[in-house]
């Protein structure tokens, strides 16, 4: 076996990935996620996050094939993430291949181990389901437009929640949370119940963490920008909101500029006030061109796209207006 390299399979060999990598990487990841691929922005992020494995697969030499997984969850979850191969590869098993390797080397590298999750954008069809859990199924909007024409679809959304507010009087939006109430709010046992979440996790950028003490300072890393929103009647400072949403700042991919909301909670007024809260505080970060991207559970998702239908130069975008999340599990 060649110095460095970690193991061989099936004609593959299998490397952990390094900086240097980052072209040879970005070489077969042309046509990834129609534009909207996110890890040319986090690959370096990758190289230096804490219980993260980066594995390559190469034949003869050439790279192949990527995938990764992060330890989360107290150690008992692994979260896979950033799966590709490269065109001229595709269709002769090296998914699998490198697939196999990655669960049999991290199984060596972290015991503790014991279920293994992913999100999906698509539906791989009941032979791949069977052998996974669904744990959830998340609504996804997806909107595009320039950073200005975002500025012109807020105002119309902050119109709109207004007349639809009975006293036609001020629009109380959902509260910016700080760090210290934030743990508070995500430690409460009831919270998953109380806001349906997805298989009881908060998914943050497609990354699944189960609202626990040890997921905060992976959260803490994401620099993520918190809201709160009570109930009819309620106010966000009793801690126990009705209503919880954050966004992701602003990164770049491909297309231009990539924006993720996420709505935690079945209240389709809730959700509309939540959506108009995160969009008027993220505005100002907005540039070029960008793609919204909405999640949310299946309840709030016709309301919301609904709501989001406005006289604005924003337009769906080349994907469903109303497409699916898939949250999936299986023993590792």
């Amino acid at each position: 076996m060649e110095p460095g390299c970690v193991g061989e399979n099936d004609g593959l060999t299998f490397w952990l990935a390094k900086p240097e990598d980052y072209a040879d990487v970005m070489s077969i990841s042309m046509d990834i996620y129609g534009g909207n691929d996110y890890l040319p922005h986090r690959y370096h992020e990758w190289m230096t996050e804490p219980d993260r494995v980066v594995l390559l697969a190469r034949r003869t030499g050439k790279l192949v094939a990527l995938e990764s997984g992060v330890l989360v969850d107290g150690g008992r979850t692994v979260v896979v993430e950033g799966l590709r191969v490269c065109p001229t590869e595709r269709g002769r098993g090296v998914a699998g291949t490198i697939q196999g390797f990655a669960d049999s080397y991290l199984k060596k590298l972290y015991p503790s181990i014991q279920v293994k999750r992913m999100t999906r954008g698509d539906d791989p069809g009941p032979e791949k389901l069977s052998k996974f859990k669904l744990l959830a199924r998340r609504a996804v909007l997806s909107l595009l437009g320039e950073a200005e024409d975002f500025d012109g679809f807020t105002e119309a959304l902050k119109a709109r929640l207004m007349s639809e507010n009975a006293g036609g009087g001020a629009v109380h939006l959902p509260l910016q949370t700080e760090d210290k109430q934030l743990r508070t709010i995500l430690l409460q046992p009831d919270l998953a119940q109380r806001l349906q979440l997805p298989g009881g996790s908060i998914i943050q950028d497609w990354q699944p963490l189960e609202p626990i003490e040890s997921n905060l300072a992976v959260l803490r890393r994401r620099n993520l920008t918190w809201f709160v929103a009570a109930g009819s009647g309620g106010s966000p400072d009793n801690n126990r909101p009705a209503f919880l949403s954050f966004y992701t700042p602003p990164y770049p991919v491909p297309y231009g500029f990539r924006l993720n909301i996420d709505l935690y909670g079945t209240d389709p007024s809730l959700a509309r006030g939540a959506l108009v809260a995160n969009l008027d505080r993220v505005r100002a970060q907005l540039r070029g061109k960008v793609a919204m991207h909405l999640y949310m559970h299946q309840a709030v998702a016709e309301s919301l796209k609904e709501f989001c239908q406005t006289q604005s130069s924003v337009q769906w975008g080349q994907w469903r207006s109303i497409w699916e999340q898939l949250f999936l599990e299986r023993d590792f």
